[in-house]
């Protein structure tokens, strides 16, 4: 596919997942590839990219990236990532001042897109912990918690983040993470049953691989996860903010490699809970990569029992029917069942009913 449609895609996903200014600037920004301007220079190059290494994100990331570090101070007007109250859009000065800004850095952005997207979207976590609530009900073990294209590790870290909905929730009251409108509808028995009994987890280790893993401690790692959200949902923004705070004081490991050979390091431990999850990466997994990590998983899931337990723990976008993507989880040898449904970035959460 070439870039154009697919920078009309994503401005449509853009303004259904609430993003007005992003769907406005992607629109703008496709027109403008397909006459040959400013944004098709800056992306010379990289015109054959494919759908799966998500262009308009890169790009988006690295004009958002030059907002946040001050080199493009009159977009940054219309940002409210930057600026606050933000300037309005009525007269499209904020197209004006993004092509400025696109023309005025090629270099900053030609780098920016040789690196892949890291969207380590605290929201998952939502639909994540719920999954761990059910494994650990199933299964009441300490957990190893291991997660499949980590990005920074942040979600490594998600018992340590409080979600609520209404008077219902679960995690630390003092936690800097606060996911709001978690789960929306009626909460599932068996997620209620879960919380009461388990108010905390206990999580024994916390491990992850990337192929490009971010240090969540690095201020420059730190700028490319604040890139990559969208500059108009502060409470995204929010998120990950106290999500960076987290992990100076819950360490985790991630390690550089692609999820089949870290997981063939992995085997059920006695006395514990082997829990590998894993949110929206798939799909930038090759196909030939990932018949690997499902033969793992069925590695793992054959060699666990009763006191070295397995579960795996999905929120990807496949298998979907309905609105949202499905949680699944599978314990053991069981099969795989959807417990729930969420919306791309995690919240809200509800039944898979």
């Amino acid at each position: 596919m070439s870039l154009v449609p697919q920078f009309e895609l994503q401005a449509k996903a853009c303004a259904k997942l609430g993003s007005p200014l992003y769907a406005r600037l992607l629109s703008e920004i496709a027109a403008d590839l397909a006459d040959g301007g400013v944004c098709a220079r800056a992306l010379s190059g990289y015109e054959d990219m494919p759908m799966v290494a998500a262009a308009p994100l890169r790009f988006l990331g690295a004009v958002h990236g030059l907002v946040l570090t001050g080199r493009a101070p009159e977009l940054a007007a219309y940002y409210p990532s930057a600026t606050a109250p933000a300037r309005d859009d009525a007269d499209g000065g904020a197209w004006r001042a993004f092509r400025e800004a696109v023309d005025a850095h090629p270099e900053w952005i030609q780098d920016w897109m040789s690196r892949p997207p890291q969207t380590n979207e605290v929201g998952r976590a939502v639909p994540l912990l719920a999954g761990l609530l059910a494994a650990v009900a199933a299964t009441p073990l300490p957990v190893r918690l291991l997660e499949l294209g980590s990005s920074a590790g942040l979600n490594l870290r998600a018992d340590h983040f409080r979600w609520h909905s209404g008077d219902f929730g679960w995690g630390p009251m003092d936690s800097p993470v606060a996911l709001d409108g978690a789960w929306d509808g009626p909460v599932p028995g068996w997620l209620a049953e879960a919380v009461r009994r388990y108010p905390r987890l206990e999580v024994i280790e916390r491990r992850g691989c990337d192929p490009t893993p971010l240090n969540p401690l690095s201020p420059t790692d730190a700028l490319s996860l604040r890139s990559y959200v969208w500059p108009d949902q502060p409470e995204r923004a929010a998120r990950l903010n106290g999500a960076l705070l987290v992990a100076q004081r819950v360490p985790a490991e991630v390690e550089a490699v692609g999820a089949a050979e870290f997981l063939g390091g992995i085997e059920p431990m006695p006395g514990t809970l082997t829990v590998v999850w894993h949110s929206v990466m798939r799909q930038y997994v090759p196909a030939d990569e990932w018949a690997k990590v499902t033969a793992e998983l069925d590695r793992l899931a054959a060699t666990s029992g009763p006191d070295a337990a397995f579960a795996h723990i999905a929120f990807e976008p496949v298998a979907r029917s309905g609105s949202g993507f499905p949680l699944t989880v599978r314990i053991g040898t069981g099969p795989a069942r959807v417990l729930a449904r969420a919306k791309p970035h995690g919240i809200p959460t509800f039944d898979a009913a």
